[in-house]
């Protein structure tokens, strides 16, 4: 997400924020009374509340005082060492250090009415903040930990039911251009990553199957969720919420406003979270416009006409965090069996989670290897980043003449988008992955999945 200047809290006039104050705090206790007065434009207001809460004493004040120091302009000194002095550490002064260290404490927990003050500080930012963070608002994440990622409500806007073209008039697109390849039942489409770096969801119906791309630019994960649940009576249309959670994009359904997982496709903060629901994932592969185009000529492609106007030109908006090993926002990761931003390709709702490094495959195009009790056979290609698995009985496949084909036993089976197809016809089953940055999936599946082996 594009960051703009962080330091809003110190535009919004006293007017604003005696009417924030006396909406909010009119009845609520004495520790979110001082909170608020943390982001007062009122010179006496922050120091004082700041002093409050170090003589009061307790750690659960921190998580609103690592708040306040993002947006902070002139009080940065006085809430570090706030801060310092309650957790009893010193070390970290900016605001990124101390979310990380929030991060390793989850034994912290901020005061009753944290939402509160939450919501009153991002209702300076953007008032339809207010729909996903409120009073008593329902979450089965760290509210503390959700964060803004430089942009307001849709400032990064969906494409819904989006224009395409065919391929003859998809012009603009050159081979070795990156797209995101998607096929049901027929129907084969590809959605560029030129343009989905703008968007970064895209609402559609392919092949009859209601479905959202969620794309995480800063995780580097573009997962393809079918939308329609068991016991609603219509699909979810998902949009940004502006809000991250650990660097990955909080989505957000239009139906309820809940605020979703983009990485799991679980609703975590709001009226459906504990629901039980869990997006459906659908495989999606990133690879080069001309090797999709020569496996699926019939395909229809995403038009530049997408009612916005925007710089489409490849790597536009994300050019220079795509080529840097640096994080945008802080998230803690394990880097001792890979670097944060190393690509993976992470198996989803097969029955196991694994994940795969992407360089692998610059060695062999062909893995054969198992997830839980699942035996599969992986095809992929590190330089265009496009991994398909497929689901087999235990065979080992190894790499056929082309890119569309694999072998087993001297016989080509073929490579498509729903299957390997055997010379008599028989079928094995593709699963459903994406590609993904490492810290992405190390920080949410990285307790209960396999990796493979960097060998």
């Amino acid at each position: 997400m594009f960051v703009r200047s962080l330091v809003f809290a110190t535009l919004v006039g006293i007017f604003m924020f005696a009417a924030v104050l006396g909406t909010r705090a009119s009845q609520a206790p004495e520790t979110t009374v001082r909170a608020l007065e943390l982001i007062s434009p009122l010179p006496d207001k922050p120091v004082a509340a700041i002093k409050w809460f170090k003589d009061r004493g307790n750690k659960d004040a921190i998580p609103a005082l690592i708040q306040a120091l993002r947006f902070s302009d002139t009080h940065r000194r006085e809430i570090v060492d706030a801060i310092e002095t309650l957790s009893g550490e010193s070390g970290p002064k900016s605001w990124s250090a101390w979310m990380l260290w929030q991060q390793k404490h989850k034994e912290i927990k901020p005061f009753n009415g944290f939402a509160t003050f939450k919501a009153a500080l991002y209702s300076k930012i953007d008032p339809f903040f207010n729909v996903f963070l409120h009073d008593g608002v329902a979450h089965e994440i760290r509210l503390e930990e959700i964060t803004w990622g430089g942009v307001v409500k849709d400032g990064i806007p969906a494409l819904t039911n989006p224009k395409l073209l065919t391929a003859k008039e998809a012009t603009y697109l050159t081979d070795d251009e990156l797209i995101f390849g998607v096929s049901i039942n027929g129907d084969t489409r590809a959605y560029p990553l030129r343009i989905l770096d703008w968007h970064e969801m895209f609402n559609d119906v392919v092949g009859g199957v209601p479905v959202s791309l969620a794309y995480c630019t800063l995780c580097g994960s573009g997962i393809l969720f079918e939308t329609a649940v068991k016991g609603r009576k219509k699909p979810f249309i998902f949009g940004s919420s502006g809000f991250l959670y650990r660097s990955n994009k909080l989505m957000y359904d239009t139906e309820t406003n809940s605020l979703w997982n983009q990485f799991t496709g679980r609703p975590v903060v709001g009226a459906l979270t504990g629901s039980g629901i869990e997006l459906k994932a659908r495989p999606v592969a990133i690879t080069s416009w001309g090797d999709w185009l020569k496996a699926n000529p019939e395909t229809r492609v995403l038009s530049l006409n997408t009612g916005f106007t925007r710089d489409y030109k490849p790597g536009a908006p994300y050019g220079s965090y795509f080529s840097s090993d640096k994080l945008m926002f802080p998230v803690l990761v394990d880097e001792t069996r890979l670097k944060a931003k190393d690509y993976v390709f992470a198996l989803r709702s097969s029955g196991a989670e694994k994940a795969w490094p992407l360089s692998l495959f610059e060695k062999k195009a062909v893995i054969n290897d198992t997830a839980g009790a699942i035996s599969l056979s992986l095809v992929g290609n590190a330089k265009t980043r496009t991994v398909r698995a497929y689901r087999t009985d235990g065979q080992i496949f190894s790499q056929g003449d082309g890119a569309d084909s694999v072998t087993l036993d001297g016989e080509n089976w073929k490579v498509t988008e729903n299957a390997l197809v055997g010379p008599d016809g028989k079928r094995l089953h593709r699963l459903p992955g994406h590609i993904a940055y490492w810290f992405a999936w190390n920080g949410y599946l990285g307790d209960g999945g396999e990796v493979a082996k960097a060998n």
